[in-house]
């Protein structure tokens, strides 16, 4: 449980621009923020923050730009557990309140701030790609190692480590309709790199990091900690600030 203690004293100002940060969940220059909050992350404020290590300032062009580290996100994450700042007025109150409740909603969801926040990859136009007489007449990639159907499937033997992205995706998401008792079920990562047998881990972390900003596929840490195993712990994958141990492909 956090205490106050966790929490370190800060300003209003500094709150809000920890709480900006957040919820962009990038990397943003004094300009967006004065345009996004009516601030600039300067002076005093922008100091104490990277002194805590909290912030991570780029000085390197300007306008300057700020992002939140790893401790930044633990401690935003429980902002709403500390002290009101003694100069805070209504609106700090009421944005730790919602901060409080946010945190609640999030808990029993099961969902983490980053993944919450998480800024939606802008998907490429699509290009059709030229054609030939072969690649038009080219069979279909069947039986038991293909990976998808008709002349775009991935065919891959029995036991095959797959490169490609689009053929370790193809496995990860076989392998989960395989493993899920519904459309949309969680399914454990550790049962997931279990079924995918020899496929290379940074691979499958990479397809797994890629799907998130796909419609339907949630990838979130299990909040009961506790309940973890050293198999779901070594099973997890890294996203943003947190481990994370279940995915989900489907409707909510």
């Amino acid at each position: 449980m956090t205490s106050t203690a966790d929490v370190p004293n800060l300003t209003p100002n500094q709150i809000n621009a920890l709480v900006v940060l957040m919820v962009e969940a990038r990397e943003l220059t004094n300009n967006e923020l004065k345009e996004l909050a009516g601030f600039a992350l300067t002076g005093a404020d922008n100091a104490k923050l990277v002194k805590l290590g909290l912030v991570e300032t780029d000085r390197s062009h300007r306008p300057f730009s700020h992002e939140l580290t790893e401790e930044g996100w633990r401690v935003v994450r429980q902002l709403h557990a500390g002290a009101p700042p003694a100069k805070g007025g209504s609106a700090t109150r009421s944005l730790l309140t919602l901060l409080a409740n946010l945190h609640r909603s999030l808990d029993r969801l099961r969902l983490s701030h980053a993944d919450f926040f998480k800024q939606a990859p802008v998907a490429p136009v699509p290009t059709a790609a030229p054609t030939s007489p072969d690649s038009a007449t080219a069979p279909a990639a069947t039986g038991p190692g293909a990976v998808g159907t008709g002349p775009g499937a991935v065919a891959t033997e029995p036991g095959a480590v797959a490169t490609e992205p689009g053929a370790v995706e193809a496995l990860i998401r076989a392998a989960y309709h395989e493993l899920a008792r519904k459309p949309g079920g969680w399914v454990g990562l550790a049962d997931l790199r279990e079924h995918l047998g020899a496929q290379d881990r940074a691979t499958v972390d990479a397809a797994l990091r890629a799907m998130v900003g796909q419609d339907g596929v949630r990838i979130i840490p299990v909040a009961n900690t506790k309940s973890l195993t050293a198999r779901d712990r070594a099973a997890a994958v890294r996203i943003g600030d947190e481990e994370n141990h279940t995915l989900a492909i489907g409707p909510a």
